[in-house]
């Protein structure tokens, strides 16, 4: 039998692959866009990363909970600070010389 952690670390990898095919397809001009909208399932992460370290299960999983609300949390908030420089950009009168 399988150990769950080995399927863990397979689900991972696999995540890791086809994450980085999927943004190396994207064309340059909506990785803004594309940013902007994966904002929500940031904070998705943000919750389950969360979740993750109050579980108290072990010190180990606690640790690596932190790691992720703190990796999670820089996503969402440089997220933001992209869309809304993204944003100003669009505002009328707002010419830069």
């Amino acid at each position: 039998m399988i150990e769950p952690l080995l399927i863990s670390v397979y689900i991972f990898v696999l995540a890791i692959f086809v994450g980085f095919e999927t943004i190396t397809k994207v064309p340059p001009l909506l990785h803004t866009p594309l940013m902007s909208g994966t904002n929500a399932i940031s904070g998705i992460t943000l919750v389950g990363s969360l979740i993750s370290a109050g579980s108290g299960h072990s010190k180990v999983s606690t640790i690596l909970g932190l790691i992720a609300v703190i990796f999670a949390t820089i996503n969402v908030v440089g997220g933001f600070l992209v869309t809304d420089r993204m944003l100003e950009m669009f505002k009328k009168g707002n010419k830069k010389d």
